[in-house]
């Protein structure tokens, strides 16, 4: 249980008690942070990866005062989403955040990696974002590219099927805002999709029916390093699109229903 001695470090490192800075002190020129967290659902892009049931996930990060960083992220999977390995996604990140125009700049790559899987599931995306906080309200907009890759690739029994490579592309806009004077944040999130209709070769797609629109819609309460979200997040696949990609698509991959159904998703977070 890889993921278990992963989040284990990860908890030893959010409970130990760090040293007192002087305020003096100039800032680091590196910093570590990271984060724990338990989700009733891990939902990608409104997909469940977890085949509807509870994740563990984790995270640490490494910054440097340049602002380029680097990290880690794991969370266990179940269903569809284990794509032919261990119930394990493990993903590398590294990228570049700047401030530009009274707002922050980010760019990088995600390596989409699932340790001990089968061949052809890993895959690389790039991703820039632009984000501007005014007042209690922080807009953010996304976009994700996977180039051409054998993992993304429709191997899939539709008209459509080329077993070629594919890529996919993948924009969002969230938006935050914070209740003054207390502990409540309001959140709300789309995203649209577009990539090959059926699945790689063991299942992996981040678009796994082509082009679609994922939402979601709720808030945060936040105390001190914990923060606690409750979300309803949905997709506009429908039930023919997604019955076509039966059994993986489906809950416990026995045709009891889609897991990109809309669903409510809780998670309480750690940070450090």
């Amino acid at each position: 249980m890889r993921i278990l001695k992963f989040l284990a470090l990860l908890g030893l490192g959010a409970v130990a008690t760090p040293a007192l800075a002087d305020p003096t002190d100039p800032p680091p020129a590196i910093t570590v942070s990271g984060s724990v967290a338990f989700v009733s659902d891990y939902r990608l892009r409104g997909v469940s990866q977890s085949d509807t049931k509870p994740a563990a996930q984790a995270g640490i990060t490494v910054s440097h005062k340049s602002g380029v960083y680097a990290g880690i992220w794991g969370s266990n999977l179940a269903g569809w989403g284990t794509f032919g390995g261990p119930n394990l996604e493990l993903d590398a990140i590294v990228g570049f955040k700047h401030d530009l125009f009274k707002g922050t700049a980010d760019v990088g790559l995600t390596w989409y990696n699932y340790p001990g899987g089968a061949t052809l599931t890993d895959y690389v995306e790039f991703y820039a974002k632009y984000s501007r906080t005014k007042g209690p309200v922080t807009l953010t907009g996304s976009v994700f590219y996977a180039p051409p890759q054998r993992a993304l690739a429709n191997y899939s029994n539709t008209p459509f099927s080329r077993q070629q490579l594919e890529d996919n592309l993948y924009v969002a806009g969230d938006a935050a805002v914070a209740v003054p004077k207390t502990p409540f944040t309001l959140k709300g999130h789309i995203g649209y999709s577009a990539g090959n209709p059926g699945l790689g070769p063991n299942g992996t797609s981040v678009a796994p029916t082509g082009k679609y629109v994922d939402y979601a819609v709720g808030g945060d309460v936040t105390w001190r390093n914990l923060t606690f979200n409750l979300s309803y997040v949905a997709t506009d696949i429908s039930a023919a699109d997604a019955a076509r990609l039966a059994p993986q698509f489906t809950r416990g991959q026995n045709g009891s229903g889609s897991i990109s159904n809309g669903t409510a998703v809780i998670s309480l977070t750690a940070t450090f």
